[in-house]
């Protein structure tokens, strides 16, 4: 059972929107009408609907009666606070821990041993009222099944137990303070207490106190990565850029983090209302799904009480209509029913999963819900997440484009050395720029580690620029302490440049050095040289072409793309005393020399190319689901083989034929890349044709209820779906997948306990060793099965004989269950450690309603062809040891009632030997021994013919 989600803990929009799926329908579950439920789900699955960022501060204030220079009146808000109620997301509902630990103990397999200790202890009361000897038989019988299930139900639950009060994380997100305007005062307040209208003031490094429509701002960037999966900080301003209020530059968010820079703005959703309580809410309005094993342990539950139960039934009738008194005849049934109940297989499937469990934590898997593991391994569908799951999660520097040519960096986990031609002064002045423009530095003390681990403060691009430069150049801290810098403009939005001023380590150039980067276009307008082979040359046309192509090239590849320009300032004009001044910019920006383009791109692990292949030969789709830009999500997905070389979507075959998109046949393209925007307006039928002709898809610029509606169109064509994600906005998509997958390392507390498993390394191809596992379970799962049913014939056919040929009872209750708890349990539990048969990972995932754990031909098997041979060789032994004694199989039949008579002491045999009451006793426990042993040998012939369903024996070794 999935955990509620008590939590955001926010990384960015990704995550605000994930936890908003999934608190809804706890929220709402104990409604009485499920209407309610329904319909709220569906509104929040709905984008948001806003139009405050469209608005002008006149209409604001208007509407949320405000005013920008006094603020909120200390009335006014106490009103709005006791209507909106404070700005705190609403923790769902919890399972109370004793509802689930009475989970473990009534579900599945239990339910079948609990009517069987119920079925005893009425047999007891009857046998005990009659004065009867096996009557303590069936006490002892009750009171071991009773224990069997609350033992597994206890090791069930300890295996599952997991937190599901998150409700310390959601403080540690929650901002504590904010400093808002009322009654014409600046106030520290408690965040909880803001309300609608509030006019609130935030500086770099504070949480966003509410959802903002931003008023003024001053070099604010804010990080979105929980809410949009954007790695990049977004810039935020007062104007209105987008129709999208999540993609508009004047909305700040709930819980995102603003990096630097100051804000002020109104608040205009307070609490579940913000965009981070509306995933919250989505996310707990999301059912759990049954997991395939769950239905398959049902689905067995029926077959094995349902034979039990015709069985009992048919021999009762028998029993009856031969003369057997009515109470005589219910020991029968309860006898009978009792022994088609497998008491071992319960432990042995939970002691399976727990195995199959550690050694997926092993292999850097964590699963938290045991029944996921099998899940896994019947997966069809995995919806990936890009950022952190398929990539690294870092920027890299991946092409550099100088002296008109473009070169290919190593973008690998752990760079070492970089290979491209180093030897052109064109490289030694861009190097020069990479290192000296450039505001990132390493957190001392790590000289130690290696380079690409450091931590780094800074931007994600200028850490990309930094740790490069300090793989090729060595020391970056000691070339800008020899090139001090005198003057420096950061970056901005509005110029889209950086640029500073050094000395230079050359003592014979007393020149100063201006080095600028940032947007390529903005960088040549402000160039008129270019430099080729380490000398400047004029910056014509052919050469400005030149730079554009590769410009639309390396873009085009969904990289990041940065200009680097510098110009040496003339001595006369700047001598060393010169004064610099930024605001004035008293020192040339134009006229400079263009060096050089560097991309960069979150690179794809290095693993994850080799597990996607895997998933493809398994016959499992990869579907990539995120926030990023198209370009970007493609060329990713191209490069990790989502999309396959060869794969042309419909914009590239509207390309290659020189021909409008519309009139492209959509069939044709195997990938599709879709937009969010598109997903928007489609109906659920089109997504439904998009997934069934499509088999290689990415979508970018989603929502997190978007991903929830991928997720639910993929379960609508009946697969089994796997959702991988990080962020608070997967939550609700991770909630309600057949099984939701967490990163361990950049995975929010939200997205952890809505998800069944963790991936401890954040790596894809983790999931492919738990898929393997998963479909090695399955197998394994079979293989126990087959071979614990086997011998249910073979005990219950001397209760069929004792019935009907009313021969001394051929084995005990109490002997019945040493093999179902004893000589059984280390046999069964052993096919759990069996390696995998040929290779698993070639097969197509098994159709859930059609392959199933217990099937038509394991039932024969099992009963009818080995079953029966255990029961004739068990039989042979059991007369064997009676003729040995005197009692030769003839003399045996209809002596039951005699046989069975406390004051009878003259029995005689086939030879005419008297034997007294105990002396038949005796007897008959010899004969429940030799029974016992028959079947205890022929399951270890059974076991080795169980081994495998596929190889022969000297395939597969037998050790």
């Amino acid at each position: 059972e999935k955990p509620d989600i008590y939590s955001v803990e926010i990384h960015g929009t990704k995550d605000l929107k994930k936890e908003d799926l999934g608190n809804e329908k706890e929220n709402y579950k104990d409604l009485k009408g499920d209407k309610c439920k329904g319909k709220k789900t569906e509104d929040l699955k709905k984008e948001l609907d806003l139009d405050d960022h469209k608005l002008s501060s006149e209409e604001l204030e208007e509407k949320y009666g405000s005013s920008i220079i006094k603020g909120l009146t200390s009335a006014r808000a106490a009103e709005v606070l006791a209507r909106d109620g404070p700005n705190t997301l609403t923790p769902p509902k919890s399972t109370p821990e004793i509802v689930k630990f009475l989970r473990q103990m009534i579900g599945g397999f239990s339910i079948l041993l609990w009517f069987g200790t119920i079925l005893c202890w009425i047999a007891f009361g009857i046998l005990f009222a009659q004065g009867k000897a096996g009557a303590w038989d069936q006490l002892y019988l009750g009171v071991v099944l009773a224990l069997v299930v609350i033992l597994t139900g206890i090791f069930a639950y300890y295996q599952e137990a997991k937190s599901t009060n998150i409700m310390a994380s959601f403080k540690k997100m929650i901002p504590q303070q904010a400093l808002v305007l009322r009654d014409s005062e600046k106030k520290e307040i408690s965040a909880d207490q803001l309300v609608v209208g509030d006019i609130v003031e935030i500086k770099g490094g504070d949480r966003i106190p509410a959802d903002i429509r931003i008023l003024s701002s001053q070099g604010c960037k804010v990080d979105n990565s929980s809410l949009t999966g954007e790695s990049e900080p977004q810039s935020r301003s007062c104007e209105f850029t987008h129709e999208n209020p999540l993609e508009t530059k004047n909305i700040a968010f709930y819980s995102t983090t603003c990096l630097e820079g100051t804000i002020t703005g109104m608040v205009i959703n307070t609490g579940d209302r913000t965009i981070i309580g509306r995933i919250a809410s989505l996310a707990s309005g999301v059912g759990n799904e049954k997991t395939p094993i769950a239905l398959e342990i049902e689905h067995f539950v029926h077959i094995v009480a349902g034979v039990a139960i015709s069985i009992g039934v048919i021999f009762f009738i028998i029993a009856i209509s031969m003369g057997y008194e009515v109470l005589h005849s219910i020991i029968f049934l309860i006898g009978i029913i009792v022994a088609n109940v497998p008491e071992g297989l319960l432990a042995t499937v939970t002691v399976s999963l727990s195995l199959t469990a550690k050694r997926m934590a092993k292999k850097n898997c964590l699963v938290k819900n045991l029944e996921a593991v099998e899940t896994l391994g019947s997966t069809s569908i995995i919806c990936s997440d890009k950022t952190g799951t398929l990539t690294q999660n870092r920027m890299t520097v991946a092409h550099l484009w100088f002296d008109q040519q473009i070169y290919s960096a190593d973008t690998s986990e752990n760079q070492t050395t970089q290979t491209f031609d180093q030897t052109s002064g064109t490289w030694a002045a861009l190097s020069k720029i990479v290192s000296l423009c450039n505001r990132a530095e390493f957190r001392p003390g790590q000289e130690e580690l290696p380079i690409m681990k450091r931590i780094v403060v800074g931007d994600a691009s200028e850490t990309a620029l930094l740790k490069f430069s300090e793989v090729v150049l060595g020391d970056v801290l000691e070339i800008r302490k020899k090139n001090r810098k005198v003057a420096e403009i950061p970056f901005n939005s509005t110029n889209k440049f950086q640029l500073s001023i050094h000395e230079t380590d050359d003592p014979n150039d007393k020149r100063f050095l201006l080095v600028m980067k940032g947007a390529p276009e903005r960088i040549l307008e402000r160039c008129s040289t270019i430099m080729i082979d380490g000398k400047e040359e004029p910056l014509d046309a052919e050469k400005a072409e030149a730079f554009q192509t590769a410009y639309m090239e390396l873009g085009g590849m969904g990289e990041r793309v940065l200009g680097f320009c510098h110009l040496y300032l003339p001595e006369q004009e700047f001598p060393d005393t010169y004064p610099f001044d930024t605001d004035s910019m008293n020192f040339p920006t134009s006229n400079l020399c263009f060096i050089g383009l560097m991309s960069m791109i979150d690179p794809p692990r290095s693993t994850v190319p080799d597990a996607v292949m895997k998933c493809r030969s398994a016959g499992i789709k990869v579907i990539m689901v995120t926030g990023d830009h198209p370009i970007t999500a493609k060329a990713i997905a191209k490069s990790v083989g989502i999309i396959s070389a060869t794969s042309e979507t419909v914009e590239d075959i509207a390309k290659r034929l020189n021909i409008p998109v519309e009139v492209v046949d959509k069939r044709e393209a195997r990938a599709a890349v879709i937009n969010g925007m598109e997903l928007k307006d489609m109906t659920s039928e089109q997504l439904d044709e998009i997934l069934r002709n499509h088999s290689e898809i990415v979508f970018a610029r989603t929502s997190p209820q978007q991903k929830l509606i991928i997720v639910e169109g993929c379960q609508r064509q009946n697969a089994v779906v796997a959702v991988t994600g990080d962020g608070v906005n997967d939550s609700p998509a991770l909630k309600k997948a057949d099984i939701g997958i967490a990163m361990g390392i950049a995975g929010s507390d939200a997205a952890k306990n809505a998800a069944d498993m963790v991936l401890l390394d954040d790596n894809f191809a983790s999931i492919v060793t738990g898929v393997e596992e998963g479909r090695l379970i399955f197998d394994n799962l079979k293989k126990t099965i087959a071979y614990t049913l086997t011998k249910n014939i073979a005990e219950l056919c001397p209760f069929l004989i004792y019935i009907m040929a009313s021969v001394p009872l051929p084995i005990g209750t109490i002997t019945i269950l040493f093999i179902d708890l004893g000589t059984d349990i280390i046999p069964s539990v052993a096919l759990a450690y069996e390696k995998a048969e040929s290779d698993i990972m070639k097969r197509k995932p098994r159709h859930k309603k059609k392959d199933r754990l217990v099937n038509q031909e394991l039932a024969v098997y099992s009963y009818l062809q080995i079953g029966i041979l255990q029961s004739i060789g068990a039989f042979l032994t059991y007369f064997t040891v009676y003729a040995e004694q005197g009692w030769l199989p003839s003399q045996l039949l209809h002596i039951r009632v005699d046989w069975e008579d406390l004051h009878r002491g003259d029995l005689e045999d086939s030879y005419g030997q008297q034997w007294t009451f105990s002396q038949r006793q005796y007897l008959e426990w010899t004969g429940y021994t030799a029974f016992f042993v028959s079947i205890t040998i022929e399951q270890v012939a059974d076991l080795i013919i169980r081994k495998t369903r596929r190889n022969s024996i000297f395939q597969q070794g037998l050790f």
